[in-house]
């Protein structure tokens, strides 16, 4: 039985692109395939991993679901992000060639990031539970006329030939993971790092707008707010934030108390040191 200190928690298949973000990050470790996200809070929670990496979000299909409403409430903390760059492969039973392919199958997400390359192929796509499991189910089948876009890890695992290579439609495509533990880290002072968190504003008029205002005038820069409605109702809405600071720096110190005056809750999920692929995309980004 792997040791659970040196174990990382994913949800999917072995081959999914949450198993690479594993072995890019923690190469010496054990990976333990989860059926849910659930499932890899519940491990780490519950000590049968040390950490779980799960997606937040994609720079072409957006913020991964499920992931927000189940962060606040999971006992983790983060502790850590990483950017994946996503490079789709067609996956085919050895020997088949891409003339006899005729059906791909994949998540919904890869076959809308390969539309490009499905339509000038003449391929129909179907959509699968995820890129993993459609690598398996054809290694399983090995069906020559069809194919599956997964992950060059999932063709490896699964004794599948990768006929074609990036196929993705954006060379942007990347998604973003984060790493969560038990406990929060305390990063090191000369590192530049991210604090999450999540919070309710009163239902009063201009409560947004008033409770962002600390961080405008403190200098702080935010890189995300999302909303997602809670509770079953459509006046509860929690906003979820990313800023670049950490909270006992003044500046921040001071927006969080201004935050506090016009919410119902402010959590913090996690303080962590920011991904230098953050400042390497912003210097390639154009100008506005």
């Amino acid at each position: 039985m792997s040791d659970p200190t040196l174990t990382v928690a994913f949800q999917g298949l072995p081959g999914a692109y949450s198993h690479m973000a594993c072995t890019r990050l923690f190469p010496a470790m054990t990976v333990l395939p989860c059926a849910a996200f659930e499932d890899a809070f519940a491990a780490v929670r519950e000590g049968k991993a040390r950490y779980a990496v799960l997606p937040i979000e994609n720079s072409v299909a957006g913020r991964v679901a499920d992931i927000h409403h189940l962060m606040p409430d999971s006992g983790l903390f983060i502790v850590d992000e990483f950017y994946l760059k996503v490079h789709h492969h067609l996956l085919v039973v050895p020997g088949v060639k891409l003339e006899d392919v005729k059906v791909v199958r994949s998540h919904v997400h890869a076959l809308g990031q390969c539309r490009r390359f499905i339509q000038a192929n003449g391929l129909t796509p179907v959509v699968h539970a995820d890129t993993a499991g459609a690598a398996a189910e054809l290694a399983q089948l090995r069906t020559p006329t069809e194919a599956a876009i997964a992950s060059e890890l999932a063709g490896e695992i699964y004794g599948l030939e990768s006929l074609r290579a990036h196929i993705e439609d954006e060379t942007h495509n990347t998604t973003r993971f984060l790493v969560m533990a038990r406990e929060p880290v305390q990063p090191r002072e000369d590192l530049a790092c991210i604090t999450t968190f999540v919070f309710r504003v009163r239902n009063v008029p201009a409560a947004l707008y008033k409770a962002l205002g600390g961080f405008a005038t403190n200098g702080i820069n935010m890189t995300k707010l999302e909303s997602y409605q809670v509770g079953g109702t459509f006046v509860a809405t929690q906003f979820y934030a990313d800023v670049e600071s950490r909270p006992e720096d003044p500046a921040l110190a001071r927006a969080l108390e201004e935050l506090a005056h016009f919410t119902h809750q402010v959590k913090v999920l996690g303080v962590y040191p920011a991904n230098p692929y953050r400042f390497a995309a912003r210097r390639t980004a154009p100008n506005d």
